[in-house]
């Protein structure tokens, strides 16, 4: 035999039973059972009442209707309230058996203050008691006349106002709960939308650094060769060769960062990122065209990755533009090592290009402007005014972001 534990089973019955009725069935079923138990309330006052007229059907209708306004007491408590105030004091007024005709008013009462009335809710209980008393005094009605019944009645007008207040407090708790919970899933949403947007970010750079550059420069061996196919087709050859070399260091550095993007957490890069003691493999790669000069002032020391790569790849970016925007020109690359920062610059004396034409159809001056924005730094890049292009770079040693 199946044994059920009662308060559990009484629990979700009550618990079911009240999702299914809703806050308007509910309250229909409050004022259901208010306006019964003052009728049953008063025929029992009745058999010990004396002096009292006895419950004739319009005083059984004033208690009705005093409960009816509870219906409606979560959406309009105000209304509700002054209903069953009139309901009560008429009844008091004629002189019907005590009982629990007050118990409207508390109702009310509560509702009135769970809306976030309170200070209505506290004045109208100082009305309400006052004009009791009042009634009872110049009418001579006996139902709350007394200090028992002043007593009583205050209290149970002031536990009313209390129990409002208590639900009032509990409602704003969980409303406010509820709101810290709905912002903080929007703060994630929005967190999750910034870290996807900055990863496409640092991807989109990582591939352009990787691809552009080699990219470029055998486009433009590649052009060299076609010019001396004929003519010269052994400086062709080495033109060709130079487009192998640099097509397999490209197919190997993409390599190297596609392992590096696809692994799964944030651990060591397969392989060492770029840095500034491999900025000679670079003048090599530029020398189609271009001519590169290397000035290193200050003491060359070990500095952040972050900085060392973001230098490596505005150095390389810049040669890349060189070579595509300025060719046949003379570069010339400064890398100054100061306290608290490394400054970069690379200047030619090639054909200057408005920052539009250098950067149409590519990202190479966003990306340099956003990795040196990355380390807390400054970027500026622009013609010169005897000819050329600058791209110059400050990159603070202890500002990454």
């Amino acid at each position: 035999m199946t044994v059920v534990t009662p308060c559990h089973s009484v629990g979700s019955v009550i618990n079911r039973r009240r999702g299914a009725l809703g806050p308007l069935g509910r309250d229909i079923a409050i004022a259901s059972a208010v306006a019964a138990a003052q009728i049953l309330g008063t025929f029992l006052a009745t058999q010990r009442s004396s002096g009292a007229e006895s419950l004739d059907w319009f005083g059984a209708a004033l208690l009705v209707t005093a409960a009816i306004p509870l219906v409606a007491r979560r959406e309009h408590p105000a209304p509700a309230l002054l209903v069953t105030v009139a309901c009560a004091l008429t009844y008091d007024l004629l002189d019907y058996p005590g009982g629990f005709y007050t118990i409207p008013i508390g109702i009310g009462l509560y509702s009135l203050v769970a809306a976030g009335m309170r200070v209505q809710g506290i004045g109208a209980a100082a009305l309400i008691a006052s004009l009791f008393v009042i009634a009872d005094v110049l009418f001579d009605s006996g139902h709350v006349l007394g200090v028992n019944g002043v007593l009583w009645f205050s209290g149970w007008l002031a536990v009313s106002i209390a129990l409002g207040e208590v639900t009032r407090s509990r409602r704003s708790y969980l409303a406010e709960v509820e709101q810290r919970a709905i912002e903080a899933e929007r703060t994630r949403e929005e967190e999750g939308r910034r870290r996807a947007g900055e990863e496409r970010l640092r991807i989109a750079r990582e591939l352009h650094d990787v691809l552009a550059h080699n990219i470029s420069m055998i486009n433009v061996r590649a052009g060299v060769a076609a010019h001396l196919l004929d003519k010269k087709p052994e400086e062709a050859r080495d033109a060709l060769d130079a487009i192998k070399t640099a097509s397999k260091d490209a197919l190997r550095e993409l390599r190297a960062t596609l392992g590096m993007l696809r692994q799964v957490d944030d651990g060591v890069p397969l392989k060492p990122g770029p840095s500034l003691a491999q900025l000679d493999e670079l003048i090599p790669d530029s020398a189609t065209g271009v001519g590169v000069n290397m000035l290193v002032v200050g003491e060359p020391r070990v500095l952040p990755v972050g900085v060392e790569q973001a230098a490596f790849r505005i150095v390389q970016e810049s040669l890349t533009n060189v070579a595509r925007h300025a060719a046949p020109a003379f570069a010339t690359v400064t890398i100054t090592y100061g306290e608290r920062d490394l400054q970069v610059e690379v200047s030619d004396d090639g054909r200057a290009v408005s920052s539009n034409g250098l950067s149409s159809g590519g990202h190479g001056i966003t990306g340099m402007s956003e990795r040196a924005a990355a380390t807390g730094g400054e970027f500026d890049a622009g013609p010169r005014p005897d000819g050329g292009w600058r791209v110059w770079a400050r990159l603070p040693l202890n500002g990454l972001t």
